[in-house]
């Protein structure tokens, strides 16, 4: 399992969202809410939990 911390603006954080869970290799166990980092109005931060699925060749 890993545990990342994604960072950037809105619309990145929900671009790469949605990359992660289509993602056919990858299972995302969880997803945080989206907080702000301090200092600044632009910037926010999210954290999601993955782990490898176990994907057979055909």
């Amino acid at each position: 399992m890993l545990k990342i911390r994604l960072m950037g603006t809105k619309n990145d954080i929900k671009w790469f969202q949605k990359i992660l869970q289509r993602h056919t290799k990858v299972e995302v166990t969880e997803f945080s809410e989206i907080y702000p980092n301090k200092g600044t109005n632009r910037f926010y931060r999210m954290y999601a939990e993955v782990q490898k699925t176990n994907v057979k060749e055909k």
